[in-house]
């Protein structure tokens, strides 16, 4: 088993990222710790990150104070029907063509930024969709004879909407977690006019201190991360995920694990523990799938008690969002009436685990009201 102390530097720029990074911009934006710490998760993983919600939710805030906490290059571009590649990836090299050579000047542009973030990623035309979809998954451009490494660490893309027609679900499906960002609950309101009207007047963040080649230096240490302890458990989930009815390709099975190891270093370690399988419930493809995710994830982390060195976002939330399950019972109650006798099983496991979670409604009010409306359902079922 790796011992932490023989990668004790490296373990102690994740450190350092939490101190110099995250920690300050949570306290900068209120009501955002969720989408900071998967930014981490992701720089960290390698893996990219999908922001899903209205216009001013801070999604580009966010990103752009990530880029100006951390010293390298960035970039970011708004998407729109008409975007060419020459935008994104860099016009051709004009000294070259007149040398008759088709070479790329990527010189500020896309290829050389180490944080790439995207908005409204889902205004994606055909022109630059398979430059993207390549650029996404093996982090490399290819035009015509040429072939560019991309240096990105991480892709975040943006949207308000998610994906109706294939060729964007395919690009959607390149961000392998995805996470809302919505307006704070009116109680936040006062605080949040408060962070934004300080961040009007105060200075722009210190010098960058922490450089995107130390997270790579930190990304190196991915493969190393023992995952035995959790493998078992990580299999029982996918499975129990899928037979829920949410797809999970082997290919993003074996992506997530990435995520797992990510989750323990920026603890510090270089084992995986049950804890870091959080990262699972940020795996959905529609809204709808958010409660059910976050039922069985949460069923997962509770067979062991927690412990210092979890990740702080394991047991973050675990108090049940009593408008998701309000929403996600309503869906049901649209489906059962057409519903087969597949599409039936299918939405009693679901009502199944909007029951579980019921329990866990702080407010006894709400919580009452949603289980009368669960055994309405139940009995739709002949319960």
């Amino acid at each position: 088993m790796t011992n932490s102390h023989d990668h004790a530097p490296a373990l102690e720029i994740g450190r350092r990222l939490h101190a110099e990074v995250l920690d300050p911009m949570k306290r900068s934006f209120v009501a955002k710790d969720e989408i900071i710490d998967l930014l981490g998760l992701c720089l960290v993983g390698g893996e990219n990150l999908f922001l899903l919600g209205p216009p001013g939710t801070a999604k580009s805030a966010l990103v752009h104070e990530l880029a100006a906490r951390l010293e390298g290059r960035s970039f970011d571009y708004l998407l729109t029907r008409f975007t060419e590649p020459n935008e994104l990836f860099g016009p051709f090299d004009l000294r070259k063509l007149r040398e008759g050579e088709l070479l790329t000047n990527t010189e500020g542009m896309l290829p050389e930024a180490s944080l790439v973030f995207l908005d409204e990623l889902l205004n994606a035309n055909s022109a630059i969709l398979n430059s993207l979809l390549m650029a996404l998954n093996e982090r490399v451009f290819r035009r015509g004879k040429e072939t560019r490494r991309i240096k990105a660490l991480m892709f975040v893309g943006a949207s308000n909407h998610l994906p109706e027609d294939d060729a964007l679900k395919a690009l959607f499906d390149r961000f392998l977690l995805r996470v809302r960002s919505d307006n704070v609950a009116p109680e936040q309101l006062l605080a949040v006019l408060d962070a934004g009207w300080k961040l009007q007047r105060t200075d722009p963040p210190a010098a960058a201190s922490l450089h995107f080649e130390e997270i790579e230096a930190l990304q190196r240490l991915l493969p190393l991360v023992d995952l035995a302890a959790v493998r078992g458990a990580y299999v029982e989930l996918v499975q129990r995920i899928r037979h829920a009815g949410i797809p999970v390709s082997d290919r993003r099975a074996v992506k997530l694990q990435r995520l797992l190891a990510a989750s323990a270093l920026l603890c510090g370690r270089m084992a995986a523990r049950l804890s870091d399988l959080w990262v699972v419930k940020h795996i959905w493809e529609t809204e709808e799938q958010c409660e059910v995710l976050r039922a069985l994830v949460g069923a997962t982390l509770a067979k062991e008690a927690a412990a210092e060195g979890d990740h702080p976002r394991a047991r973050a939330g675990e108090m049940a969002n009593p408008e998701e399950i309000a929403r996600d019972l309503e869906v049901i109650a649209a489906q059962l009436p057409q519903a087969d006798a597949t599409e039936k099983a299918y939405l009693r496991d679901r009502l199944g685990l909007l029951d579980g979670r019921c329990q866990w409604v702080a407010d006894t009010g709400q919580r009452d009201f949603l289980a009368q409306r669960v055994n309405a359902l139940w009995a739709q079922f002949g319960k």
